[in-house]
């Protein structure tokens, strides 16, 4: 009993040394994704199919604020501007709804976007006038055919119910943001 108990506290006293020193220089910038995915690992809060598709959707939410948020600022065509902002709305109020679900399944969620997201808003950062507004009407029309499809699948499939259910109730929002923007790029 003993050596288990040693084993315990010397297993416990490596992770807890190496969670406050950042471990390898690797893990001192995991991407915040990344994070949340190995978090859920260990813990197992719900199903993996469940805790992944509550930090996809975490992420595509907090992207399309950043990019919504960019589109306010830098668009020229007002029509733009108003989708930006509807995607600042929208989606803030998504990501809040599911940051209080995984809250209450002890689900992980990323603090921040991705890194490949950042390189994403960072490409599209760089940007201005027509040339935005149409990395951005694209970049809006592929994320919201996937993110449909990805909400569709959840509502379907996913082994949560609570998740299962913020998926069926999200998905018509990104249904019309998607009418919305292919309405906007010509695309019906």
């Amino acid at each position: 009993m003993k050596k288990l108990f040693f084993g315990f506290c010397l297993l416990t006293s490596t992770y807890l040394i190496q969670s406050c020193s950042g471990g390898s220089s690797e893990n001192k910038a995991q991407d915040p994704v990344d994070s949340a995915k190995a978090v859920n690992k260990e813990v197992k809060p719900v199903e993996k199919d469940a805790s992944d598709f509550a930090i996809k959707a975490a992420n595509g939410s907090m992207m399309e604020v950043e990019t919504g948020k960019l589109a306010q600022d830098k668009a020229i065509n007002p029509r733009v501007k108003d989708f930006g902002a509807m995607m600042v709305k929208d989606h803030s109020e998504a990501n809040n709804k599911l940051k209080r679900l995984a809250s209450s399944l002890n689900i992980a969620l990323p603090e921040s976007i991705s890194d490949d997201a950042k390189k994403d808003v960072e490409k599209l950062d760089k940007k201005n006038g027509k040339d935005f507004d149409k990395a951005y009407v694209d970049m809006m029309v592929d994320d919201h055919e996937k993110d449909a499809a990805e909400f569709r699948k959840a509502a379907d499939n996913c082994s949560d119910s609570t998740l299962k259910e913020f998926a069926r109730q999200t998905l018509p929002v990104l249904e019309k943001h998607l009418d919305s923007i292919r309405s906007i790029a010509g695309k019906k």
